[in-house]
């Protein structure tokens, strides 16, 4: 018993020790000094350590720590930081905070772009950096990210596409001119899978592979860093452009919104009410006892199709253009072609026929989307992290008429009045990303793992296979399935030293990754791709002597021959070292190896500066390489497809470069993109509270991967060529990825901000940010076959695919913002200048023999494009917004129209006669261009909103 008893006096004793050397910690309220509301979310953290908190909804945060003296930091975005200088000696201390909002949105902090422990705000960091907040996001009407990056960030640019298949429901986006493959998109600093599609339709990005960031719920988002600089020596493959990071919440209370809105629209004499759009979402996060956090968002969005499509211009619906005899008057043909017009018009009246046939415009999608966001230390040395999310979309967009004059491409028993096809797209979206994360001794490491997979399956409806015996075919066909799936492993490790002298800071950074990318095409059923059913021993229908269309008319389905399972690897290593030279002086290199399982290996190094001449004024700038690897989609793609060409259907193979055909092309495999970049800028104040940043840059880019222009049959050598796959002559034309072009793109970026603290009840912050930018193309190159024929050569890169790299985004992008708050009212004004875009057609106008109107070129005026949202809190808890985006109803300059191409044109004569490939609007139905980007054409939209914080 006596030494039971000792043993437990022992125990006693160090339990006591052990609470007075870990039970005592620090505890407080966090509040913002503008209104003294409790702030959650906040980041508490001991500096120099890896013990951190967050604050719950209440404002609260807590932390344990054993007795000594220590630092404290308080940060959040649009919120100064406050340190605080704590000794803990026994028990629990209380100290709050107060944070002050920031005087201007450019000293928010950012973390990406460099590998340094260290956050630094915009105007310190040696590159440029944007940081867009949660609140400025949902200031304004907009439901997903690219459209709200689209109005806020000047050199981003996205609009959704039109009457595009698959890019119908993904949008592509730019940053800084130049392809969506070239940013690289990244969740809480971890990188993020590309989407299964491959843009292969005539909208800008064609032939890329971009990332689906509408997959992330804008609920899910605490803000968002866009990195306008090259960092592929940081990041990897794809940062030619830069890097956009989304960082995600951490401890929210629980908030729900809900909104609804509708166009509100007048343009060519018609009103439209469409696009209705719903949209709810909630986000909620959890404090786990001052040692992490769980958050859990989710949104579900309806958004309506809308449409401005113009009349079909067509003369004759039901029955086929007449040609003139060689002795025919052209009186007498008039008079012939007006009886057989009457007895036309005069069905499609019966019939009840439409000539607004065509739905162009946004397709009809549901979104529902959902995030985790969780972290938990499990030591002092390590915590552990999560980020999950799922993303179910689906879309459903319409296609090119059918005429029932198409005789080929109908079946008049089922459609006896022509048919609009539909391509339904079911979008699965899942990722996952987790690790652990610390510091061991006195350096910090980051192990993770990170998954993603993006699947999209076809189905094609209110269509048919015309190839099928009269009144056979389903309307309905699964027409296959493309999925992309990639896994990252990342170890990442730094450590920073402190020095007395000419240098006084030192980070190093260290890491490795291995990723395995996969990319698969499944195919659809027999009769969504056959000629006849060929399973069943059924020929193909003829129409006289000429082959129906083959496969679900608008989307052929996935042929078995065009069905992959491919894979590949890729390892790479990275330093990066980042010293300061006292307060003014910041440089950073960077180098990263990496090796490609299917073309190779490459090497990236950067370079930046940082010097401040005086306290409000800095110089910056970096030299850097890149390069981005081909995609697995890009490499690997092939399908059938049906594409209207200058108004009508043609049937376009699609191959990849492991394809016989294209090396009949002399065309070899894809290599990856090489990039030399620059910039120069300034960064500083003018006031305390007007800060500024001017970046210049320039990127070179050689190599650039393109989706050639369709060569067609009628080249011979493009004919013999087909003829040995296609022996029915179905077919009309090839297209193929290549290493065509070299790039040059320049420009300038111009941040302001400033907020002025009009008195204690109210405050205007002001913004404007511009961006000016060019492309050119610097060089064109084939293979020597191709270069050794001059048809050929016209149709490798031709005009047309030329502008969408030069021209198709904004030149310029101009963005003034307003926001004044006074007591419970917020009214938020902007204004986005949207400079000029050009299309070329593909063949040149400006020389006479073409015979073409000149207007084809056809440039689209700048255009400013203004939202309004007005919002009052009505309680603490409710708040309500109601908002007009495009405010003054602008629409873009319209497509160019020529006289021949009207309904009434009875003329044979040849100089006169209607005809289809004289202007930009394909027999009418195109009034506003969809060739390229520049704010869309819906015209304006009113919504309203309704938050609820708990």
């Amino acid at each position: 018993m006596k030494i039971l008893y000792i043993k437990t006096s022992l125990l006693l004793v160090f339990l006591a020790s052990a609470n007075i050397l870990f039970g005592q910690g620090i505890k407080g309220k966090i509040t913002d000094a503008a209104n003294g509301l409790a702030m959650p979310g906040v980041s508490v953290s001991v500096v120099g350590t890896s013990q951190g908190a967050s604050s719950n909804e209440k404002g609260e945060y807590s932390l344990k720590l054993s007795q000594g003296s220590y630092q404290l930091k308080v940060s959040f975005i649009g919120y100064e930081s406050q340190t605080s200088n704590v000794t803990i000696s026994s028990g629990t201390q209380t100290l709050d905070f107060s944070l002050k909002p920031l005087s201007n949105a450019l000293n928010e902090v950012a973390v990406v772009g460099s590998r340094s422990t260290k956050p630094r705000t915009n105007i310190e960091s040696p590159v440029p950096v944007d940081v867009i907040s949660a609140k400025e996001m949902r200031s304004f009407p907009q439901t997903d990210i690219t459209q709200v990056l689209n109005y806020i960030a000047p050199s981003f640019s996205s609009n959704r596409q039109t009457v595009a298949d698959g890019t119908d429901h993904i949008d592509p986006a730019s940053l800084r001119g130049l392809g969506p493959d070239q940013v690289l998109v990244l969740v809480n600093g971890k990188r993020r899978h590309t989407t299964a599609l491959v843009n292969i339709n005539g909208t800008f990005g064609r032939g890329t592979v971009g990332t689906d960031m509408n997959s992330i719920p804008l609920a899910a988002i605490d803000h968002i860093e866009v990195l306008r600089d090259g960092a592929a020596a940081q990041y990897g493959s794809d940062a030619i452009a830069g890097v956009i990071n989304i960082v995600l919440k951490k401890v929210t209370p629980l908030v729900i919104s809900t909104s609804y809105g509708q166009s509100a629209s007048s343009t060519n004499g018609n009103t439209y009410t469409d696009g209705k759009t719903y949209q709810i979402d909630g986000s909620k996060g959890w404090d786990l006892n001052g040692k992490g956090f769980v958050n859990i968002a989710a949104q579900y969005l309806d958004r309506g199709a809308t449409n401005r499509g113009g009349l079909d211009t067509h003369p004759l619906i039901y029955s086929a253009l007449p040609t003139k005899g060689a002795n025919e008057s052209e009186a007498d043909f008039e008079t012939r072609f007006a009886g057989i017009k009457a007895a036309d018009d005069a069905k499609a009246k019966a019939d009840g026929f439409s000539r607004d046939n065509m739905i162009i415009g946004n397709s009809h999608s549901k979104n529902f989307g959902s995030f985790g966001n969780a972290q938990y230390s499990v030591a002092d040395w390590a915590t552990v992290y999560l980020a999950t999310g799922y993303t179910h979309k689906t879309g459903s967009a319409a296609g090119f008429i059918r005429l029932p004059n198409q005789f080929t491409q109908i079946d008049a028993t089922i459609y006896p009045d022509g048919f609009l096809p539909f391509i339904n797209t079911s979008i699965n979206d899942i990722s996952a990303s987790g690790g652990v994360k610390g510091k061991l001794s006195n350096w910090t490491y980051d192990l993770s793992n990170t998954f993603g997979e993006n699947n999209l399956s076809y189905t094609i409806d209110h269509t048919l296979n015309a190839s099928l015996p009269i009144g056979t075919s389903p309307t309905s066909f699964k027409a296959g399935e493309l999925i992309f799936k990639q896994n990252t492993v990342n170890l990442d490790v730094s450590r920073k030293y402190d020095f007395t002298g000419f240098l006084t800071s030192l980070n190093m950074a260290y890491g490795a990754e291995y990723r395995i990318d996969n990319y698969e095409i499944k195919p659809g059923e027999e009769l969504s791709y056959s000629y006849g059913q060929p399973s069943k021993n059924i020929p193909g229908r003829l129409v006289g002597t000429t082959p129906a269309a083959a496969g679900s008319q608008v989307f052929p389905g996935f042929k078995p021959s065009n069905a992959i399972d491919k894979s590949r690897n890729n390892q790479s290593l990275y330093a990066d070292y980042e010293a300061e030279f006292g307060p003014r002086v910041l440089l950073e290199a960077a180098g990263r190896y990496e090796h490609f399982s299917d073309f190779g290996s490459n090497f990236s190094y950067k370079f930046t500066g940082k010097v401040k001449v005086i306290d409000q004024l800095a110089i910056r700038g970096a030299i850097a390489t890149g390069f981005r690897a081909p995609s697995l989609a890009q490499r690997y793609f092939n399908n059938e497809s049906t594409q209207f060409v200058s108004g009508n259907p043609t049937q376009v193979l699609t191959v990849n470069n492991d394809n016989p055909i294209v090396r009949k092309f002399g065309v070899g495999s894809l290599k990856p993109e090489k990039s030399k970049s620059y910039s120069l800028g300034l960064a500083g104040k003018i006031t305390s509270a007007l800060t500024f940043t001017i970046d210049a840059y320039q990127i070179d880019i050689k190599d650039r991967i393109v989706f050639s222009s369709q060569f067609t049959r009628a080249i011979p050598a493009v004919a013999d060529i087909l003829n040995t796959v296609d022996p029915n002559g179905q077919i009309n034309s090839v297209q193929f990825f290549t290493n065509a072009i070299s790039t040059r793109t320049k420009g300038l970026d111009i941040v302001l901000a400033d907020r002025i603290n009009i008195n204690s009840a109210s405050s205007l912050t002001l913004s404007a940010a511009a961006n000016f930018n060019q492309t050119k193309v610097r060089s064109i190159q084939g293979s020597d076959i191709i270069e050794g024929s001059a048809a050929l050569k016209a149709k490798l890169f031709d005009r047309t695919e030329r502008s969408r790299f030069e021209s198709s985004v904004p030149a310029s992008k101009i963005n003034l913002s307003a926001l004044y708050n006074i007591k419970k009212f917020d009214f938020s004004l902007r204004s986005v200048y949207f400079g000029k875009v050009t299309y070329l057609n593909s063949v040149d106008p400006t020389i006479p023999a073409n015979n073409l109107p000149l207007e084809l070129d056809q440039t689209y005026s700048g255009k400013w494009v203004t939202d309004l949202a007005i919002s009052y809190k009505v309680i603490k808890q409710l708040g309500v917004t109601i908002s007009a985006s495009n405010l003054f109803d602008v629409y873009p300059d319209k497509n160019y129209m020529d006289p021949r191409n009207n309904v009434n044109n009875l003329s044979g004569n040849p100089a006169n006669n209607y005809t289809t490939n004289r202007d930009n609007t394909s027999n009418g139905h195109f009034v506003y261009s969809r060739a390229v980007s520049q704010f869309g054409f819906n015209g304006r939209f009113l919504s309203g909103k309704v938050v609820y914080t708990f």
